[in-house]
């Protein structure tokens, strides 16, 4: 029986098709659990699409069992409405994953085409055939971009949680060395 260190859910909120997608970490090898898309196009009601995020979603976290969540914050566009009905559904979805008492990271865009292709500026295209590459995929299981994205900010979350340098800046080497004496050993 394999011991999996970490379970990690990817969440692409949206409001017609919202990704996922699931990684299980295991001595910093990451393997694909599963990826997919919710789709909430045939929905009409705004109100009714967030309750289905919330089933869904805690549905997921059921089966699985992550053990924490990564989410892509919301970007600022011009459209404010867009926007928010966004936000409502990345809410709608953090929810669910406090119901279950998981702990919640939050991703920009720009954040998770860095981690994965090294350019924040990256296409979506180029994000996926990362992804594939990373993951040793010949074909991902799903092919929808919405979907490929929460897998990116899954394993961006994986890589931003086991790096042993910390998101602080420092002005120096020197600086890193003296805040830090145990990395030295």
């Amino acid at each position: 029986m394999k011991i999996v260190e970490k379970i990690i859910l990817g969440i692409d909120p949206g409001t017609n098709l919202m990704g996922y997608g699931i990684i299980a970490v295991n001595q910093q090898k990451i393997k694909l659990v599963c990826m997919g898309v919710i789709d909430l196009k045939k929905m009409g009601d705004h109100y009714l699409k967030l309750g289905k995020i919330f089933e869904k979603v805690t549905s997921i976290i059921d089966q699985y069992h992550p053990d924490e969540l990564a989410i892509e914050a919301p970007f600022y566009g011009k459209n404010v409405q867009s926007m928010l009905k966004l936000g409502r559904a990345q809410g709608v979805a953090m929810a669910a994953a406090l119901a279950r008492q998981m702990p919640i990271f939050e991703y920009s865009p720009r954040k998770v085409k860095m981690a994965i292709t090294g350019q924040g500026a990256s296409s979506k295209e180029q994000v996926a055939a990362m992804l594939k590459s990373i993951l040793k995929e010949k074909e991902l299981p799903e092919s929808t971009f919405d979907a490929t994205d929460a897998l990116g900010i899954a394993v961006c979350h994986h890589f931003q949680s086991s790096s042993p340098i910390p998101d602080n800046k420092y002005n120096s080497w020197t600086e890193f060395i003296s805040k830090n004496p145990k990395r030295l050993k």
